[in-house]
C-alpha cells in the first residue's frame, strides 16, 4: 500500500520550498557579517563628523556616508601625507552615499566632511593596519 500526499498539500510544499532556500540564503549571510559589516558608517552634520570606527586592516575600505545635516556635503580620505586617496562630493542633506577604496599601506590616514564644500572639513585621526595573515 502506497501512501500519498493529498494534491493541494503538494502543491502547498512546492510553493514554500523556494521562499525557505531563500529565506535560508538570507540567514547565512547575515549571520556571517556580511559585506555590510565591513562597512564603516559616517555621520556627516554641519558641525561634526562621526565615523563608526576609525581604523581598518588594508584592503577595501567601504564608507557609507549620510549627510543629517542642511549643507550640501563631501567626505575625503587623506592618506599620511595629506594627498587625497578618496573622495566623494555633492552630498545632499538626507541623502546617503557610499565611497569604497583600496588601501594599500598601514598608517596613520585622516578623515574629513567639508560642510558647505569649502574649508579644511571636520577632520579626524584613521588608522589603516596591516592586514593580517590568514
Amino acid at each position: 500500500m502506497t501512501s500519498r500526499l493529498p494534491r493541494t498539500v503538494a502543491l502547498a510544499l512546492l510553493a514554500l520550498s523556494p521562499l525557505t532556500l531563500i529565506t535560508a540564503c538570507a540567514e547565512k549571510t547575515n549571520s556571517g557579517g556580511g559585506a555590510k559589516a565591513g562597512v564603516i558608517t559616517v555621520e556627516a552634520t554641519d558641525d561634526a563628523c562621526k565615523l563608526s570606527r576609525t581604523s581598518a586592516p588594508s584592503g577595501s575600505i567601504a564608507f557609507e556616508i549620510t549627510n543629517g545635516g542642511n549643507k550640501i556635503t563631501e567626505f575625503y580620505l587623506f592618506n599620511p601625507e595629506g594627498h587625497i586617496v578618496s573622495e566623494v562630493e555633492g552630498i545632499t542633506p538626507g541623502i546617503s552615499r557610499k565611497m569604497t577604496v583600496k588601501v594599500t599601506k598601514a598608517g596613520k590616514y585622516a578623515t574629513a566632511c567639508k560642510p558647505g564644500m569649502i574649508g579644511d572639513g571636520i577632520r579626524g585621526e584613521f588608522t589603516v593596519t596591516a592586514k593580517r595573515d590568514g
